[in-house]
């Protein structure tokens, strides 16, 4: 213990094996152990109390579309990486779309890299892409150490990242299996898509005809066939239908690789509740009726549904217009992911635990990211201290995202994050940060 540098203490340490009264031992940027409350503090470390504010590890989320290079306009690593530390993220990973160029090469990787290497104020790591014309690609990429592959089965809304299709699917989930790497998808079927209604306008509910549930249904039972006959690893993004979740259980039961997804909007926001023109809650899928939430939340309790992800998708306030049809499709929500969650769900009869395991364990174990995810020796130490009793409302100006747009304005939410620690250094605490100390991540490191 004569190495410890800092002590941190709560009557609430959200550890693997339940919240509990505790000391953490930091020396080096690592855990070195987890102590009983009234631990000595060694000589020469330095205690931080947080009385009963919860420490939680930071969270790990997997699934944020950075846009840099190429379109810093909708975000960027700089507010991006911000606005996740305000929230209590100490690690995201980078989708391979939406930046110009998408990450389907390892020179691009290369270029994204570079972009980020000065502005990452927390860990970074990044995803590849899975094109139609790139499978000669996947193996050089997965050897430079990204987490996995992405891919569209329906169009993406960028021209430069086109959708696969059956055959092509096939193909890059064979080559992926073959190295062992992991394939997440987007998974809304494009004939569903077509054969719904075409409406525009600033309706909600003529919005939600135009991306009915059975199009995630086909999708997601067509991607558990194709990985159960090349025994691949597959992981299905943003699951926004509960129609799918018997589909997914039977498969987990089977044994295929799957694992699944969902996203706070889908578990907090309600179609019911959205106004005429209010494109702030378009994503793709969408937002659905309150009783399929309560049936996603029940898969979450139940791991039929793994973890919880932000798809944080920003863009600029201009391409939110009035008609759902046009407008862009994503919601921003890294800086308020946690307490948006935490809201719900002690509501529902959830803990902090649970809150943990979905955020931060379970998405971690997603991409291999072993030294993040729990509050035990050995792991970095990445932490987020939260007031759980304390409220706040939304107020769009007070995000860190470079555009402040955002479905949660006026929202009172459960759940202040004091601050924000990456292996063991403070680097947002009541609104102040640090200078950028983030790393960039590949999975063989």
């Amino acid at each position: 213990m004569s190495d410890v540098e800092l002590v941190l203490r709560s009557t609430r340490v959200v550890t693997p094996e339940g919240a509990r009264a505790a000391s953490v031992a930091v020396a080096d940027g690592k855990i070195t152990a987890v102590l009983p409350y009234e631990a000595e503090v060694p000589d020469g470390a330095r205690l931080e109390d947080f009385g009963d504010d919860a420490l939680l590890p930071g969270i790990v989320d997997t699934h944020v579309h950075v846009n840099d290079p190429g379109r810093t306009e909708w975000e960027g690593f700089w507010t991006a990486t911000r606005a996740a530390a305000a929230g209590g993220i100490t690690t995201l990973v980078d989708m391979p779309l939406n930046s110009l160029p998408p990450t389907t090469t390892v020179d691009n990787l290369r270029t994204k890299q570079e972009v980020a290497r000065t502005k990452a104020h927390i860990d970074v790591g990044f995803w590849g892409g899975a094109l139609p014309d790139n499978v000669q690609d996947l193996k050089p990429l997965h050897d430079a150490g990204v987490y996995g592959f992405k891919c569209f089965l329906s169009p993406s809304g960028v021209d430069e990242f086109p959708h696969l299709d059956r055959e092509q699917l096939a193909a890059s989930m064979g080559e992926i299996a073959g190295f062992g790497g992991l394939l997440i998808v987007h998974a809304e079927d494009p004939h569903e898509l077509d054969s719904a209604p075409h409406l525009s306008g600033p309706k909600y509910g003529d919005y939600l005809q135009t991306r009915p549930r059975v199009s995630e249904d086909v999708a997601i039972k067509g991607l558990i066939e194709t990985a159960k006959r090349l025994d691949a690893r597959v992981h299905v993004l943003h699951l926004s239908s509960s129609d799918a979740l018997p589909l997914i259980a039977a498969a987990k039961a089977e044994g295929v690789k799957l694992t699944v997804e969902t996203c706070p909007h889908y578990l907090t926001l309600t179609a019911e509740e959205v106004p005429d023109g209010a494109s702030e809650f378009k994503c793709c899928p969408p937002i659905r009726e309150g009783a399929n939430q309560d049936l996603l939340w029940e898969a979450l309790a139940d791991g039929t549904v793994d973890c919880i992800v932000t798809d944080h998708s920003p863009s600029t306030a201009d391409l939110k217009t009035d008609d759902f049809a046009t407008a862009w499709g994503g919601i921003s929500g890294l800086q308020l992911s946690l307490p948006a969650i935490w809201t719900e769900a002690r509501k529902r009869g959830h803990s902090l635990d649970d809150v943990v395991r979905w955020m931060s364990a379970r998405t971690s174990e997603l991409v291999g990211l072993n030294q993040k995810g729990a509050i035990e020796a050995g792991r970095d130490a990445d932490f987020a201290v939260l007031a759980p009793d304390e409220t706040f409302t939304v107020d769009p100006a007070g995000l860190q995202h470079r555009n402040k747009v955002t479905a949660y304005a006026g929202k009172t939410l459960n759940g202040v994050v004091k601050s924000t620690w990456l292996r063991g250094e403070r680097i947002h605490a009541d609104g102040e940060f640090t200078v950028p100390s983030g790393r960039l991540l590949e999975r063989n490191n």
